[in-house]
């Protein structure tokens, strides 16, 4: 049995807990992550890690939108060919660095404690994880979200749900509602790529935050639980095979 729907959207986050990056197309190697993807990240104060070459850790070791909803006010503008990264609130340029030096980061990171105020509680340390990845997971992932899930779930809450509350790489449509639940062990195949799903995606609160104002308004875990007595939504998949990645492209779902 095998279901096609296609890539609606493509997305890499490139400092965690920053805003998304959209894309066109991508190069995905076997065994990798989306380029750039989570490649920076702002590391609490108190946290104890090598800012010379940062290994993964717990997403509660990061300021991330669990718990730093502010974040979500912020604007991220990437260059990958430079690291150039430029911040914006309500339009305004706020702050600039290019991440792959250490005089920016450490700029970067003076810019958040004042930005975060008391919920830094000192001086956050952005760090340059190089080709490796900082996700919540500890190995390279490519998160995927059916776009017909999400539309149900607006059934539930009563409200339009923005896709990028779910931070995810990868938005599919043309599928089924839910029908990623039944993925785990199977594969998918778009163009030369090969996506071996690996589980379902447990959801934490920074989906409650809304994407454009940083405020916490909708409660969907609790909707998550209340419609359908779980709270995953959406799958992690590892590159099997590498290849190019884009936007309209079909994407094929198959049981191995």
């Amino acid at each position: 049995m095998s279901t096609t729907g296609k890539i609606a959207r493509l997305y890499r986050y490139p400092v965690k807990g920053l805003s998304a990056d959209p894309l066109e197309r991508t190069t995905v190697a076997a065994g990798g992550q989306i380029p750039h993807d989570r490649r920076f990240a702002i590391a609490r104060p108190t946290t104890r890690i090598d800012t010379s070459d940062p290994q993964w850790m717990k997403k509660t070791h990061f300021h991330c939108l669990m718990r730093d909803a502010r974040l979500a006010q912020l604007a991220a503008h990437y260059d990958a060919d430079t690291t150039h990264l430029t911040l914006h609130r309500k339009g305004r340029q706020v702050s600039q660095a290019v991440l792959s030096d250490p005089m920016g980061r450490m700029m970067l990171g003076q810019f958040f404690a004042a930005f975060l105020e008391e919920e830094a509680g000192g001086t956050p340390k952005v760090v340059d994880a190089g080709t490796r990845v900082l996700s919540d997971q500890p190995t390279p992932v490519i998160s995927i979200i059916n776009l017909a899930s999400l539309r149900d779930l607006e059934r539930v809450t009563g409200r339009t749900v923005d896709p990028v509350r779910f931070r995810a790489n990868l938005y599919l449509e043309g599928l089924p509602a839910w029908v990623e639940r039944n993925w785990p062990g199977q594969r998918l195949q778009t163009g030369d790529v090969t996506l071996a799903v690996r589980e379902e995606i447990n959801r934490c609160a920074a989906t409650e935050v809304n994407p454009e104002t940083g405020e916490r308004d909708m409660k969907v875990i609790a909707a998550l639980k209340r419609g359908y007595d779980h709270i995953n939504c959406g799958v992690f998949a590892t590159v099997e095979t590498g290849g190019d990645l884009a936007v309209g492209e079909t994407i094929t779902v198959s049981r191995t």
